[in-house]
């Protein structure tokens, strides 16, 4: 299965994005085939035990949705058991075959809120810096993106993208499990990218902010989502070691201060669409990941601080443009 997907992958890139194609399949290779996680066979085989049904997408306003072909009926206790073999599910919600995937985070929420405020990904090329599981890369493709590529390290996430490409093969809807630091500098291969809760964990925000920029196409679109703190052009919070008990949280800028980032490294049209505080409700702990969760992590006595005494977290969306 492994193989034959790193095939795919170099077959679909081959024409739109030519300069990422060798080090996306090089390296997607790398992890997945020789240098795997001890976890990989388990994964693996939740993947595989999946029952073979003809299946459809349905991007419900809040679930994205795998339905059976009429005639098929999925046995949902069969594959709830191989789905609860890649927990946690961090970005959701799902619903595959009837079985409803209530995630850690309610990522419908955030696409919500930051929608309304996007030119048309219809017939664009899109890149999702840390897709996670890839719940946003199947929204975008559901407002008619020609194709759309996230990208994550994390490998269990790829193996959870998997439950739903396994169905749906010939989506033009790709993952590789790289990082946008280790792909060429300059490709200006996109039309639309996204970087949601990625910024805050890079040592350097600017050079995040870079990559970004040499992504997209001349005229292309960036719709970045991080962690901010209120202030203004001269505020920024870098935590002296954990942020709601994050290790990898590094600046956490004012939204005018990350608007002038934006702006010193290139963009135009920069503007701030939305700022939110992360609920409980939001993001919480559930059966398809029992770990703790936000709530653990704000002060019991305070919860508009976090338990290190910080702001609790906010966030905020900018939309700009590669000229």
């Amino acid at each position: 299965m492994i193989e034959q997907y790193c095939d795919q992958l170099h077959e679909a890139t081959a024409e739109l994005l030519p300069s990422w194609r060798v080090p996306l399949e090089v390296r997607s290779r790398d992890r997945l085939l020789f240098q795997p996680h001890g976890d990989m066979p388990r994964w693996l085989a939740a993947v595989s035990g999946l029952p073979d049904i003809d299946a459809r997408l349905n991007a419900l306003q809040d679930r994205i949705c795998l339905m059976a072909a009429e005639g098929d009926v999925p046995e949902e206790d069969a594959i709830s058991t191989h789905l609860r073999q890649l927990m946690p599910w961090r970005k959701g919600p799902f619903d595959i075959f009837g079985v409803k995937i209530d995630t850690e985070w309610r990522s419908d929420w955030k696409w919500q809120r930051i929608a309304p405020h996007i030119s048309s990904l219809a017939g664009r090329t899109v890149l999702d810096v840390g897709c996670g599981s890839g719940y946003h890369c199947w929204r975008m493709w559901a407002e008619g993106a020609r194709t759309v590529l996230g990208i994550d390290p994390t490998l269990l996430y790829f193996f959870q993208y998997l439950c739903l490409k396994r169905y749906l093969p010939s989506a033009p809807v790709w993952y590789a499990p790289v990082r946008l630091e280790e792909m060429p500098l300059d490709s200006q291969a996109f039309d639309t990218v996204f970087s949601m809760g990625v910024l805050y964990h890079r040592r350097s925000p600017l050079d995040h902010i870079a990559e970004l920029f040499s992504a997209l196409k001349p005229g292309g679109e960036l719709i970045l989502e991080t962690l901010v703190v209120e202030g203004d052009v001269t505020t920024v919070l870098m935590p002296a070691d954990r942020y709601a008990a994050m290790r990898n949280v590094f600046f956490l800028p004012a939204t005018e201060m990350l608007e002038l980032w934006l702006r010193r490294i290139g963009f135009v049209d920069v503007r701030t669409v939305d700022v939110c505080i992360t609920t409980v409700e939001e993001q919480h702990s559930t059966e398809w990941m029992t770990f703790q969760s936000l709530s653990d992590f704000l002060d019991p006595a305070d919860p508009s601080r976090t338990i290190e005494g910080y702001p609790a977290p906010c966030r905020a969306t900018l939309i700009a443009r590669r000229p």
